[in-house]
């Protein structure tokens, strides 16, 4: 036979329908929405090409040394001349007209897509390798099989069967053909991530056809989604230029410009990307591994268009946050020293890693031979036929695209760090320029980086090279003082850090925020902060860093220059400090902010802003606002507030709804305004007891209120350290506790030791 119908196939029949026959005949299986269709069997491409007396010639033909441009041409050249200028015979063409004429009453517009027999293997992705055909109709069916069985010997194709060790001759191709969905919505959706394997959902949507966003045609929505509660933990509108969609004249897939109040706006609602997930976790659950799905939406109706195993987890976990870099000269042979902070544009962490190399346009596949080793391709759009220059490139940049589209699989499994929809680095950059991209952050920077000297670590010879954390559910981090701190803090297999106190970076200084302003000017002011924070989250990457903005007494700001300004306060620790402070003085908080925008803009999305001693739902709005005035998304960054005060306490179900992160109690300031109870007081010190009943109700009350508006919560004081306090906060169900780096092994262990103990008693 030469057609096989969907709903009879499976994956035992791989060899006769290929990667993507098997897996929708599976999918169809499972009961899963799939559109209806049949398969043109691999047997039936074997038929054609030996019953013709082509395939010595075909097989000649594309025996070239894949590492040669030009030969490579020739030979997709000439392989697609020996196969679309041969007829096919007569008894072939009728089975696939007669199988079509089944597909919606013979009138059906249908999608034809190549199925090779070595595609979507556990080991390798050839993902993008051969032909898609849209809205096909009549007798034009039978040229698009004929054009996916030549597109088994494109270019891209043929280096990759190379590549990967596959013999020509013994990979046969398969061709589907579905009844088209003429989608509203479409995209891609990996059901864990795609570099980390992490449990998280990331999808990504556009309007119109799917082949938009696999393509690389436009940038995607990109919508990170928690696997258990398929609930969106961070969403990106993306500025979504051009649609595919079916022309209502001729039927034909035209490419058109989306209407100007659909560009920037969100694709998916929180229901479809439920739905989605939803049917993600039962094709996972279908195949036993993480699975990168292709998905439709037309008239509310979801449909499974393709499913394929992840292939880059194993590769790319293991060298995501690398800082690994290639070498770059410029003309002179000269390094060039990279200005950390001069990030001249920003795009997607697609694959990851750091790499510096010198730029090369491609605007058409005939520039690839310039792309020599240790280059940086930057092209409009990543498309899957750059992939023999992009084995010889150091990393990649586009225009377009998103981290689901073909090309960035690719390149994630070739290990070649990528960047993708910068929008605009084709005309920003130029041939020769010496760049650094950030293939986990999205960053692309001026000039060559270069490995820092590491400072030497008194602690470096007692400190267990590769400490073992032990596996908890609720997370431990670490405070952080001084930036100086970071890199014994990250080696103690903390989660994060949960406090980072500004005020230190810039009490070191010797001087006000107001007198370093006046004296070195605004924006050196704004850079102390970056640096600081910067080499933090640097240590931690892609671990988050909670930033708390500044909070110092005015006792504090009266020792440095300048402090003859501050006001005197009979009791600094109840004055003229944190939130309040800030919000009194717009104008220096404003360059707190601006930190953190340039941070975010520098790729640092691991950074978290924690604002301190606030009381109330309005000293949230107004900071808020003033994140806004700066241009700090809160929507799209994560943020909190110290809940310090009874009053920030019993008010957080207020700012809750005001669109905060996170709420981290700070048990030393609360603990002595609950009891009125000052701790550096000897006559009352020993009346300090953050174990209070009161305190632990305040705490307890808070966390239920936070879990139940989907708000985490952490405790960064000292009491967090204490064990009798960490076994009431983990039954009380806090998200994350933060400790002293030197206290971060013990809460660790004593964190596991009650999550084990409520497990058992669970199932006694």
């Amino acid at each position: 036979m030469a057609v096989l119908w969907l709903d009879d196939v499976g994956s035992d029949d791989i060899d006769d329908v290929g990667g993507k026959g098997a897996s929708l005949g599976e999918l169809t299986g499972a009961g899963l929405p799939v559109p209806p269709g049949f398969v043109v069997t691999a047997g039936t491409y074997r038929r054609f090409i030996e019953g013709t007396g082509i395939d010595e010639e075909l097989f000649e033909a594309v025996d070239v040394d894949s590492d040669d441009s030009s030969a490579l041409a020739g030979a997709a050249e000439r392989a697609e001349e020996l196969i679309l200028e041969t007829p096919i015979p007569d008894e072939l063409k009728e089975e696939i007209l007669d199988a079509y004429a089944r597909v919606g009453d013979g009138e059906a517009f249908v999608a034809v897509r190549s199925s090779a027999t070595a595609e979507d293997l556990p080991d390798a992705s050839f993902a993008g390798q051969q032909e898609t055909f849209l809205n096909i109709t009549g007798d034009d069916l039978v040229d698009r099989v004929k054009r996916c069985w030549a597109s088994l010997f494109t270019q891209r194709a043929i280096y990759y069967r190379e590549e990967q060790g596959f013999e020509h001759h013994k990979v046969d191709i398969a061709v589907v053909v579905q009844q088209m969905v003429d989608a509203e919505k479409s995209g891609v959706m990996f059901t864990s991530h795609p570099s980390t394997g992490d449990p998280e959902v990331i999808i990504e949507a556009a309007w119109g056809l799917g082949e938009a966003v696999v393509s690389g045609s436009v940038s995607p929505d990109n919508y990170l989604v928690d696997k258990e509660t398929a609930e969106p933990t961070e969403v990106t509108v993306a500025d979504k230029k051009v649609m595919h969609t079916k022309d209502p004249d001729t039927g034909a897939t035209v490419e058109v410009e989306v209407p100007d109040d659909r560009r920037k706006a969100r694709v998916l609602t929180d229901e479809e990307i439920a739905e989605l997930v939803g049917l993600g976790r039962q094709v996972e659950d279908h195949y036993g591994s993480p699975q990168d799905v292709e998905w439709a939406i037309v008239d509310g109706e979801v449909y499974m268009l393709q499913s394929r195993p992840i292939t880059t987890i194993s590769k790319s976990s293991g060298s995501s946050g690398s800082s690994q870099a290639a070498s770059a000269t410029d003309g002179s042979g000269q390094q060039q020293q990279q200005n950390q902070n001069d990030v001249i544009l920003k795009g997607l962490g697609a694959s990851p890693g750091i790499v510096s190399g010198a730029v090369r346009i491609v605007d058409k596949l005939d520039q690839l031979d310039k792309v020599q080793e240790g280059d940086i391709i930057v092209t409009a759009m990543t498309t899957p036929d750059m992939v023999p220059a992009m084995k010889r490139a150091a990393g990649i940049v586009t225009d377009e695209g998103g981290m689901t589209s073909h090309a960035a699989i690719v390149s994630r499994e070739l290990g070649v760090p990528a960047v993708v929809g910068t929008s605009n680095a084709t005309r920003e950059l130029e041939d020769g320029r010496v760049i650094t991209i950030d293939g986990d952050k999205g960053t692309i920077r001026e000039g060559q980086v270069t490995k820092k000297e590491e400072e030497s670590d008194p602690l470096e010879d007692v400190r267990p090279k590769n400490p073992v954390k032990p596996m908890t559910a609720t997370e431990v981090k670490v405070n952080v003082s001084i930036p100086e701190a970071a890199h014994r803090a990250a080696v103690t297999g903390a989660d994060g850090v949960g406090l980072l106190r500004l005020e230190h970076m810039i009490l070191s200084t010797n001087k006000t925020p107001e007198r370093y302003i006046r004296d070195h000017g605004e924006d050196a002011y704004v850079e102390e902060i970056v640096n600081g924070v910067r080499g933090v989250a640097d240590e931690f990457y892609p671990r988050p860093v909670r930033v708390r903005t500044l909070d110092a007494p005015t006792d504090e700001f009266r020792q440095l220059t300048g402090g003859d300004d501050e006001p005197k306060e009979h009791n600094p620790m109840l004055g003229y400090r944190g939130i309040r402070r800030s919000l009194d003085r717009p104008d220096v908080f404003g360059h707190e902010l601006e930190a953190f925008r340039r941070l975010y803009d520098m790729g640092y999305d691991n950074v978290e802003v924690m604002f301190p001693l606030v009381n109330d739902v309005e000293d949230v709005l107004q900071a808020r606002t003033l994140m806004e005035d700066v241009g700090i998304d809160p929507d799209k960054r994560s943020w909190g507030v110290m809940v310090e005060t009874p009053a920030s306490a019993l008010c957080i179900e207020e700012m809750a709804d005001a669109g905060i992160d996170f709420a981290s109690f700070g048990t030393n300031d609360l603990t002595q305004y609950t009891l009125a109870v000052d701790r550096n007081n000897e006559h009352v010190a020993g009346r300090f007891d953050e174990l209070h009943p009161a305190v632990l109700k305040l705490i307890g009350d808070t966390i239920e209120t936070c879990r139940e508006h989907g708000v985490d919560t952490s405790i960064c004081g000292q009491a967090g350290s204490k064990p009798k306090m960490i076994r009431y906060l983990v039954n009380a169900g806090v998200s994350s506790i933060s400790a002293n780096i030197d206290a971060v092994r013990d809460v660790q262990h004593e964190v596991k030791r009650v999550e084990q103990k409520l497990l058992l008693d669970s199932v006694r």
